[in-house]
């Protein structure tokens, strides 16, 4: 007997990551496209009766997380990829989840080789004693730095401070061209036409630099993060932060 679809909306549909997904849910046999939206459309109103099991919510950056709170209210699942959802709101869409017994994500990028290069940050963050990060969008994207590129220095973070590490110090702080400077991790934000995305992470200590490079021509890197999370989301419990979970559980 064939697996039951899971019945999915969209929200921002007409971006490029909303647009990509909608295709991809309507021709995949696992999942029903059962409504597309729009930021500006009444969709809080239509979320129960649209019988969305799983929200995909691609907007603007900085909604993420109001978003996933009403898709939550209204009985569906939220699988959030707007930029801008700190671990703090995610904690609490994590509580109000659990509360009404359902579950949801929050993913900063879909792409399974930016997962990896992740990983790989993790592993060498508590062997070098500076790291900076140069990530690249196409010139349309609003913000900067970018989610992944901020969720990667919480992960370079976390990964130095379970490890009994000191905090990072960037050096020549002070200085615009230095970037933006995040848990003594500089970013630098490029936004150019011809890119899609880039992110670079550069470690270094003494006599040696290590470098980590990962990049994207379109949207089709994301598709099987996106499954994959799709999937999850349909059946868990409390609302998480990334792929991890979703890449264990599958594993």
């Amino acid at each position: 007997m064939s697996e039951p679809q899971i019945p999915v909306a969209v929200i921002g549909a007409r971006g490029r990551l909303g647009a990509f997904a909608a295709k991809l849910f309507a021709e995949h046999a696992h999942f029903e496209l059962v409504a597309c939206w729009e930021r500006g459309d009444d969709w809080p109103a239509r979320v129960s009766a649209s019988g969305a099991r799983v929200v995909f919510e691609a907007t603007r950056a900085g909604l993420g997380h109001a978003h996933a709170r009403i898709v939550l209210e209204q009985g569906a699942r939220p699988l959030v990829a707007t930029s801008g959802v700190t671990p703090e709101q995610v904690e609490d869409l994590d509580a109000l989840a659990r509360k009404r017994s359902a579950g949801g994500l929050v993913v900063p990028n879909f792409s399974l080789g930016a997962w990896i290069l992740q990983r790989a940050c993790e592993l060498a963050a508590p062997h070098f004693e500076r790291a900076e990060i140069v990530e690249a969008h196409h010139a349309r994207k609003a913000d900067a730095p970018s989610g992944t590129a901020a969720d990667t220095v919480r992960r370079i973070t976390v990964a130095r401070a379970n490890a009994g590490c000191a905090p990072l110090e960037a050096a020549g702080t002070g200085h615009a061209a230095r970037g933006e400077v995040r848990d003594g991790v500089a970013l630098h934000s490029l936004r150019l036409p011809g890119v899609y995305a880039r992110q670079e992470v550069l470690f270094s200590g003494e006599g040696e630099l290590f470098a980590v490079r990962h990049e994207m021509s379109g949207p089709e890197a994301f598709g099987a993060g996106i499954v994959l999370a799709a999937r999850y989301v349909s059946a868990c419990q409390g609302v998480g932060l990334g792929l991890d979970q979703v890449l264990r559980s599958a594993s």
